[in-house]
């Protein structure tokens, strides 16, 4: 399956989505955009961490838009996206995603506005309390294994987009 971003690309899609259970998590409505409850249990939130710091061409470092205890996903051959969208960050590297810390367990990543209208509609995450672009969203902390799959799917498509959107696409 492929979804078709602003630019005419289209990009890969992991996963279908199938509806998120239960009522969404509450998130704080000013600064900074976090998830209140709800959040991943620690050991979930470990090999999410484990697993997203695995995808291919990614790297951790320090986010240039989130806290302090936020984990960026930065791409090791993007250094600047060709597409703002495809970024959080404003100056290179490309920072697709960032994961917030384990008291909150959510991340926010970047997806086609496509795919990232279809991951809110399905409950899986909202809207950027401060997007830039409409390609921007929350991703709530998965609540169990299954959950777990979905959300690293996720951000492996955000990878992937902004991969894409940079030029590298190996």
């Amino acid at each position: 399956m492929q979804v078709r971003a602003l630019s005419g690309r289209t990009y890969p899609v992991v996963m279908p989505l199938r509806p998120r259970r239960g009522v969404r998590p509450r998130t704080s409505t000013t600064g900074p955009h976090c998830q209140l409850d709800q959040q991943a249990p620690p050991e979930l939130w470990g090999r999410l961490v484990y697993e997203a710091f695995r995808l291919p061409h990614v790297v951790e470092g320090r986010s240039q838009v989130s806290l302090a205890a936020s984990r960026a996903l930065l791409l090791d051959d993007v250094e600047r996206s060709s597409a703002p969208e495809a970024s959080l960050a404003y100056e290179p590297p490309a920072e697709p995603a960032h994961l917030h810390g384990v008291t909150d367990t959510s991340m926010h990543l970047c997806l086609p506005a496509q795919r990232a209208k279809e991951v809110c509609d399905a409950g899986w995450g909202e809207p950027h309390g401060y997007a830039d672009h409409d390609t921007e969203i929350m991703v709530y902390g998965p609540r169990d294994d299954a959950e777990l799959v979905v959300v690293l799917a996720l951000l492996s498509e955000s990878v992937t987009f902004a991969r894409y959107a940079g030029g590298s696409h190996a």
